[in-house]
């Protein structure tokens, strides 16, 4: 990362030098999709995949909302490994992830911020099957093929806990 040239995320137009690694620029274009595709891995193995609410935090975490009795809920909880994947535009983000589904204090702050972006969210609290799942990124790709020539940004795990730190 340290000599990589700077290429702003598709849609920036913050002002000053442009450097897609820092945690503000990365929150967001990741919540310039509201909308994603969560991929879990099913009983037997295979890929299961479905569109979720997404809420991305200022710590860079996705946050969606989900019945304890869907596919993507049994899955996640007997492997807590996740694919995401947005598109804006022609700009795509896919991120891989471990999820969790926090408790107490971590709960009321993500559901906080879950519910600013989706404020029908409050209406589910009191499902008896609602629950909340937090995915921390461990692999983050955004690719841009909106210009001349296409531009792609990739963060492993120490990339990105260095930005949620």
């Amino acid at each position: 990362m340290g000599g990589e040239p700077a290429v702003r995320l598709p849609g920036d137009t913050t002002p000053g030098p442009a450097d897609p690694r820092s945690r503000a620029a990365l929150v967001r274009f990741l919540r310039r999709s509201r909308f994603w595709t969560v991929a879990s891995t099913g009983p037997e193995g295979a890929p299961q995949a479905a569109v979720v609410g997404v809420a991305v935090t200022d710590r860079l975490e996705l946050v969606f909302d989900t019945l304890t009795s869907t596919r993507k809920s049994k899955n996640l909880r007997r492997d807590a490994r996740a694919a995401l994947v947005m598109y804006s535009g022609a700009a795509t983000a896919q991120i891989e992830g471990v999820v969790d589904e926090p408790k107490d204090a971590e709960l009321e702050r993500v559901r906080a911020d879950y519910l600013a972006t989706f404020p029908d969210g409050a209406e589910r609290i009191t499902w008896p099957e609602i629950t909340w799942v937090r995915v921390r990124p461990l692999w983050l790709r955004i690719n841009d093929f909106g210009g001349a020539a296409p531009t792609t940004l990739e963060l492993d795990a120490a990339a990105l806990a260095a930005l949620q730190a």
